[in-house]
């Protein structure tokens, strides 16, 4: 296993509140305004960032967005690389996607694989207007052709570091680091 020590501290907790902030306002400014939206977090820690955005938009709006959950494990091109048994959670998205504008948020951009995962999990539920993508640090490396439409925070990285997110809502801190491994 892998170790990673603790290298800097990225964003603090009002750094990710101010990012989270800032996303919301340019989700709001670029769709002029809500109609047709809907937020999607993919699991685990996008799920959490999509609920602080939808409350930073109805701050902004006045109105809540339709949100919803999604769980890519089926769709990732690793699953047969896998050296333990992943463990498949529910997608719950509460509404017909057809039509709509997506907003699909994640913690960490990378190589961009769990994102083209989320999007064919998407496109089984049905046919969006158009995909966004919010996420709250991109790190580089991409793998594939794709990019956010919303970053709090870009992060040029080396290839033997990780970016950690961490959530109150899923971890005991609030804060982005970057580890190294040792």
């Amino acid at each position: 296993m892998t170790e990673f020590r603790e290298k800097a501290v990225l964003m603090d907790e009002d750094g990710i509140r101010r990012a989270l902030m800032r996303i919301a306002h340019e989700i709001v400014e670029k769709n002029h305004g809500t109609e047709h939206l809907v937020l999607v977090g993919i699991r685990k820690r996008g799920v959490p960032i999509a609920a602080r955005l939808g409350a930073e938009i109805a701050q902004i709006e006045g109105r809540e967005l339709p949100r919803g959950v999604l769980d890519i494990t089926l769709y990732r091109d690793d699953l047969n690389e896998l050296a333990y048994q992943p463990i498949v959670h529910t997608t719950e998205i509460p509404l017909d996607i057809t039509d709509k504008t997506v907003i699909l948020v994640d913690d960490v951009l990378y190589t961009g694989r769990t994102v083209r995962a989320a999007m064919n999990a998407l496109l089984d539920l049905g046919r969006p207007r158009t995909i966004q993508l919010a996420v709250l640090i991109d790190r580089g490396h991409r793998e594939l052709p794709i990019r956010a439409d919303y970053v709090g925070k870009n992060v040029p990285t080396a290839s033997a570091e990780d970016v950690s997110v961490q959530l109150r809502d899923t971890d005991t801190e609030e804060k982005v680091i970057i580890r190294e491994r040792v």
